[in-house]
């Protein structure tokens, strides 16, 4: 498809969807999604070569859930993903388009989460499956999951699958899916497995290819809010208030409900705040506008298409109150600040779940964004406190206080208090509609994922680097062999997991076609623990051992236990055997390596080196 696409209505989707799209915000498709919307919609397999970020997950989402027979309570549609992060991510998106949908339900499954739920709600029925690898074939050789009417398999990020050791699970899966049925590959490079799983897999596949764009903002400044321990509303008004420079700001969100309830509670906190939305007609929006440009109004919340075009001097601020589906949606909304050589202010709040976005994000514009701390009750009383310090002032040095003067003093002899306490009063008085003390408590600090501080070794996880250089397009045979990397001493150190260690045993190793790196990506993605924290790695024939950090919850802890490895359950469980000694009846050990996850390799270890 080379000619331009204006709308969605264009592309061939029902009626339903298109509304919800509209509702949604979503106005003219990306490239990806003009591209591969019709060709899935015909029916035939697909590769899609697209960075994260370019809106791949309505490429594929949107054309899917047309073929779903609501009416069939079976899983129709199988979405593999290499996270448990973005197994959430892509559910979520399914069930927001599936908004005018009624009886549509999609199901995530991934490891770490309890067993009992999802047998629950799997018995239930889905009609889309949302997982990663392991946990997928877990459910299949419980039989707890049928595919029997599976119509549509989508491989979400084959190549980052790959990067993890997934690639002969997701070969495992693919065997047992029916002979019929539609399938789309999607995959940010091509390396040559990727390449042969399409081929052995995908019938006459269509190729498309995307190259994700890139924009530059170096006149806004740009920083996030971690969503965390308090509601979203008493942050934003916090952060309003002690933003330097603030004029006005334009929040976005992702909902035209979503912006009427807001511009409603802030004006209930004393904003001027208007919502800006497709419902309205273009007098109404423009006149919101135009209140926005003489200083009527202060904030307007919006979505993405009724921002379009937008040109405001005063707008200071853009927040984006609800994460964008995409980078350019994102690129737009920063940009309707910093206009005209000025600078612009752009915050944009992440859930920890949307971590994922936030670096792609950072990736499109090219530039960090920081951290943004959220201002304490002190700071917000302080600077109103020093806002009412000035109003006072500039009516004092006004003219025409006598009458009022008056007053004070007949009020000060009549209550037989001071004038000082009669100004107290007033002052009272004068700050109910806006208190200069907030009331309640600070939260607790949220749990930081920011790429120059220490995360929690459980829990949400930053984005992993990738742990070779350059490797792309290399396969198992390219890569360099372990004598060749450089000799320890030429490395830069990198310092040891903190804390308690604790060995581990599990039921794999080279007889079964395991590396380190298989075993350091199973651990990360489903027990959420980061690579610097897992310590040594003893790779045996029949078994290996690993290091993990002591204090593991019981629930990563059973989720490793289920967990699979090319296939193999792994069986964790703490190792009784003397380090460095025989275990089991091993025949030979093959060597302890450490894995590096700054340098993307392994570093020999011996025994004692400790």
């Amino acid at each position: 498809m080379t000619n331009a696409v204006d709308s969605f209505a264009e592309l061939g989707l029902s009626d339903a969807l298109l509304k919800t799209l509209g509702e949604i915000g979503y106005e003219t498709p990306s490239p990806i999604q003009a591209q591969c919307i019709p060709i899935l919609l015909e029916g035939h397999d697909m590769i899609g070569m697209a960075q994260t970020g370019t809106g791949k997950t309505a490429a594929f989402a949107l054309p899917l859930m047309e073929q779903i027979d609501i009416k069939v309570a079976k899983p129709q549609a199988l979405i593999l993903t290499p996270t448990r992060e973005l197994a959430i991510q892509v559910a979520e998106a399914l069930q927001s388009y599936a908004k005018n949908l009624p009886g549509f339900h999609v199901l995530p499954i991934y490891g770490g989460q309890s067993y009992t739920i999802q047998l629950k709600q799997l018995a239930r029925g889905a009609h889309v499956i949302v997982g990663t690898p392991g946990r997928v074939m877990d459910h299949l050789e419980r039989k707890t999951l049928n595919l029997d009417h599976l119509k549509t398999m989508v491989l979400d990020e084959a190549d980052e699958m790959l990067r993890m050791g997934f690639i002969d699970d997701v070969e495992w899966i693919l065997e047992r899916t029916p002979a019929q049925h539609q399938t789309a590959l999607f995959s940010a490079t091509m390396p040559d497995q990727i390449r042969r799983v399409a081929q052995k897999y995908l019938v006459d596949p269509r190729e498309i290819k995307i190259k994700s764009a890139t924009a530059t903002v170096a006149a806004i400044r740009q920083v996030y809010w971690q969503v965390s321990g308090m509601h979203k509303l008493d942050a934003l008004t916090r952060i309003l208030e002690v933003e330097e420079d603030f004029d006005a700001a334009i929040i976005f969100v992702r909902t035209k409900t979503a912006t009427v309830e807001l511009a409603d509670k802030l004006n209930a906190r004393g904003y001027a705040a208007a919502a800006l939305n497709g419902d309205l007609n273009q007098q109404m929006r423009e006149r919101v506008i135009e209140q926005l440009k003489s200083g009527a109004l202060d904030i307007v919340i919006a979505t993405d298409v009724a921002a379009r075009g937008i040109d405001v001097p005063r707008v200071s601020h853009v927040v984006n109150y609800d994460i964008p589906y995409d980078t350019e949606a994102y690129v737009h909304r920063i940009g309707r600040t910093g206009r005209a050589g000025r600078t612009g202010n752009a915050i944009l709040f992440v859930a920890p779940r949307e971590i994922r976005m936030l670096r792609t994000i950072e990736r499109a514009t090219r530039q960090p964004i920081a951290p943004l701390t959220l201002p304490s009750r002190a700071d917000v009383t302080n600077k109103r406190v020093t806002d009412f310090k000035a109003k006072v002032a500039e009516v004092l040095n006004a003219e025409g206080l006598d009458f009022f003067a008056n007053i004070v003093s007949q009020i000060a002899e009549e209550q037989n208090v001071s004038a000082e306490e009669v100004a107290a009063a007033l002052a009272m008085m004068a700050q109910e509609i806006k208190p200069l003390q907030i009331a309640g408590e600070d939260p607790a600090p949220a749990r930081n994922f920011e790429r120059d501080a220490r995360p929690g070794v459980f829990g949400e996880r930053e984005q992993r680097k990738p742990r070779f250089e350059d490797r792309g397009e290399r396969t198992n045979s390219d890569r360099p062999r372990f004598e060749d990397h450089p000799r320890r001493e030429e490395r830069a150190p990198r310092p040891a997991p903190t804390g308690d260690m604790i060995r581990y045993r599990i039921d794999v190793g080279r007889d079964h076609g395991v590396e380190v790196r298989d075993i350091v990506g199973a651990i990360a993605n489903e027990a959420g623990i980061e690579s610097r924290f897992i310590g040594r790695i003893g790779l045996y024939e029949e078994s290996s051992t690993v290091e993990l950090p002591a204090g593991m919850p019981g629930e990563a802890a059973n989720a490793l236990k289920r967990t699979r490895i090319r296939g193999v359950p792994i069986n964790l469980r703490v190792d009784e055997g003397r380090p460095g000694g025989s275990f089991g009846g091993e025949r030979k050990f093959s060597g302890e390596r450490k894995f590096d996850g700054d340098k993307g390799n392994f570093k020999k270890k011996k025994f004692g080196d400790r």
